[in-house]
């Protein structure tokens, strides 16, 4: 008993000890966390863009900062470090050659003159010009694009650059693939660049087949460089082909079995893609080399940067506006509110992800009250449950002024299209949400040309036609708690 006595006395001071220590080493976890949290909201103060955001972020960090500080490294800036550097470099050659592809587009009369005031407005947000003399094809939904898509690969002469945010290992991956492969065998130089989150289930035996035959595959990479090292917020969300510099194909559609239709559990898929040619390509091939330039590290030698007016007298005028984290202005943003604010009769947007922020809400309302016939088509059934659910929100704020809100009943739509009066309309990459307006790499083509708009207003009046209009009682009659649910989706539609 004695020896158990004298066991115990020597055991409690050290449990105690024990206890202190664990007290005090959670303390400092505690008081370290909510530093951490303190210092990272004043880097959230300076260098979040919107006052949404900048609230949601300062008020996570501070009040759950243990799980909000990792966040936020990986999930909170809204400027990509390094890319504009790594632009740069490169810019010497790329600003000698642009100044000599605006040269030859002025000495080819290839250079468009629409409303001048206008032009000079998106062009300076572009940095690329309005340029004449393009032919515009439009492909609806994934056969029709893929048929074109591989009829340009099979007719390449030269090279073809290749870039999505998803390529995947299906039959359709396959079938671009061999494709790919049948030319780089036949002597075309073949790049493909691919973003590798939305990529991420690529499997390593579909590039092992690229390499042996000579093409050359990389994916964007945004997570290099060590002030990037943690940063999975960023996404090249661009879907862009290039064949020989003489024709391009931009628009919604990745490539994978799901954008035929393929897939059992999404269905029928509602998506629209541009083919183009004429001078309007050189400015796509703009953006593709600048991406090329900070996934490789190399620069692309030898592309065409002759423009050519497309065969046939075609008259349509483009503008190639490739927007990222990286702009020192919200390029996107400021496009797409010069379009809604231009509208006089017609304001037709369909988007997957309709998630706006007030400013686009203010705009939208403000169009409506001066007559313009305002439509938002969006998919009755979402990929992403968040942002359908903040899209709910938005219907009585819209629905108050007018502005009519449809739900596309067939499928799951997909597309990317704006139309504007009877003479403009975009097609491309963006959706209509944060994410696309500040942190992801987009590309939108703007056309104008009445006779390809009224294609454009035909398709989206089947759309139209395959939706339900919807109106703001119907969220009233979601019952207390989904109400609650959508308008705590609305507050995180900064984070979205």
């Amino acid at each position: 008993m004695a020896r158990l006595a004298k066991g115990w006395a020597i055991l409690t001071p050290l449990q105690h000890w024990r206890k202190k220590h664990h007290r005090m080493l959670t303390a400092l976890v505690i008081f370290v966390s909510h530093l951490a949290g303190a210092l990272t909201s004043i880097r959230a103060l300076l260098e979040t863009r919107t006052s949404q955001g900048t609230i949601a972020w300062v008020v996570s960090l501070n009040t759950f900062p243990y799980l909000a500080v990792p966040a936020y490294w990986v999930f909170g800036r809204s400027k990509f470090e390094g890319y504009v550097s790594a632009r740069r470099s490169s810019d010497e050659r790329l600003v000698a050659q642009g100044r000599e592809y605006v040269a030859k587009l002025r000495e080819r009369d290839l250079l468009a003159q629409p409303d001048r005031d206008q032009a000079l407005l998106v062009e300076k947000l572009a940095k690329l010009p309005f340029t004449r003399g393009n032919r515009a094809e439009l492909l609806v939904n994934g056969d029709a694009t893929f048929q074109s898509l591989f009829e340009g690969i099979d007719q390449a002469r030269d090279y073809i650059l290749v870039q999505f945010y998803i390529l995947r290992d299906d039959l359709i991956g396959r079938e671009l693939k061999d494709r790919l492969l049948a030319r780089a065998r036949a002597g075309v130089r073949v790049y493909v660049l691919y973003d590798e989150v939305g990529s991420g289930d690529l499997s390593q035996s579909w590039a092992q087949e690229l390499h042996p035959a000579g093409v050359e595959l990389k994916a964007f990479n945004t997570t290099q460089g060590s002030a990037n090292r943690f940063q999975l917020n960023f996404r090249n969300h661009r879907k862009t082909v290039v064949v020989d510099g003489t024709t391009a194909w931009v628009g919604g559609h990745n490539v994978g079995d799901e954008y035929l239709g393929r897939d059992p559990k999404i269905g029928f898929w509602r998506d629209t893609h541009l083919k183009v040619d004429g001078p309007v390509v050189q400015s796509i091939q703009v953006a593709f080399a600048e991406d090329w330039y900070w996934a490789a590290q190399t620069k692309l030698s030898q592309l065409n940067w002759e423009p050519r007016a497309a065969s046939g007298g075609h008259s349509t005028q483009i503008l190639c506006l490739p927007t990222g984290p990286d702009d020192p202005l919200e390029t996107c943003t400021l496009f797409n509110l010069r379009l809604i604010n231009s509208a006089r009769n017609r304001l037709w947007i369909a988007s997957p992800y309709f998630v706006p922020d007030e400013q686009f809400i203010s705009a939208l309302q403000l169009a409506a009250l001066r007559g313009v016939d305002v439509r938002v088509i969006v998919p009755d059934k979402s990929d992403n449950k968040m942002v359908e659910l903040s899209g709910w929100s938005y219907f009585a704020e819209l629905d108050r002024v007018g502005i009519r809100f449809y739900r596309h009943q067939k499928g799951f739509m997909h597309q990317k299209v704006m139309l504007v009066d009877d003479a403009v309309c975009t097609i491309g990459t963006a959706n209509f949400d944060n994410r696309s307006f500040r942190l992801n790499f987009e590309i939108t083509l703007g056309v104008l040309d009445r006779e390809f708009v009224g294609q454009v207003a035909t398709m989206l009046e089947q759309d139209l036609a395959d939706s339900r209009l919807v109106s703001s009682s119907e969220v009233d009659a979601q019952g207390f708690w989904k109400r609650l649910v959508i308008r705590i989706c609305r507050l995180m539609a900064p984070l979205q």
